[in-house]
């Protein structure tokens, strides 16, 4: 069988690099193994004070203390509490110090939509999460994104509401294994359709077998 050159490359550099991603995928597997391990043991860890900045994924779990000077907005976000209850998270923008810098806080979760809970702020003791991200998912691959901002979800919740479920390692998601899978089935299926492919276009271009001769219908002259 005589291969294509052009085809052959094109075909063969997807091939590589569907299997480098899966290669990939497989080392973020490893590394999101090891950063749920840090998760998991980041409770047992003494209460901090709540960054400032408030980014770093390496605080993430973590009990955290920070002091609310004032509520400068509310926003509210699906959600569950630590009973159970379904119902909408209300979540504070509040100043923290002379500066601009603004920090949320999940202060509990009620059961109605588009209240204002009765809090104006004071000291706060909680587990760091990952503030709600409303970035469409189009403009997040669009460009290059920061790091994610960080939330406090308090233990004692405003009044009138129920405190939020505690952030749980355990929710953290690891598909790296599955994504790795995929990449390499679609390695395979690509590699077997272009055999295919070429062997049906082998079999096309093929000589077909001579007719037969046919008998001379002419008698043989006396």
């Amino acid at each position: 069988m005589k291969l294509p050159v052009i085809p052959t490359i094109v075909v063969a550099l997807a091939i590589a690099a569907m299997i480098g991603l899966g290669v990939w995928q497989l080392d973020r597997r490893a590394e999101k193994e090891a950063a749920i391990a840090r998760y998991a043991g980041a409770s047992t860890l003494p209460v901090m004070a709540f960054p400032r900045p408030p980014v770093g994924d390496e605080h993430l779990f973590r009990r955290a203390t920070a002091m609310c000077l004032s509520v400068v907005g509310w926003s509210e976000q699906a959600g569950r509490a630590e009973n159970g209850l379904k119902g909408w998270r209300h979540i504070a923008e509040c100043r923290t110090g002379v500066e601009a810098l603004t920090v949320r806080f999940d202060m509990g979760v009620g059961s109605t939509p588009g209240i204002t809970p009765v809090w104006k702020g004071g000291e706060v003791t909680g587990t760091i999460t990952h503030a709600p991200d409303s970035t469409p998912l189009l403009a997040s691959l669009a460009r290059k994104r920061g790091p994610r901002p960080l939330m406090l979800v308090a233990e004692k919740p405003a009044p009138g509401l129920a405190a939020s479920a505690r952030p749980d390692p355990s929710s953290v998601p690891n598909n790296h294994l599955a994504y790795a899978v995929q990449w390499f089935l679609f390695a395979a299926a690509a590699a077997v359709i272009y055999i295919l492919a070429l062997r049906w276009r082998e079999k096309r271009h093929a000589p077909g077998d001579a007719p037969a001769s046919s008998p001379d219908p002419t008698p043989p002259q006396s």
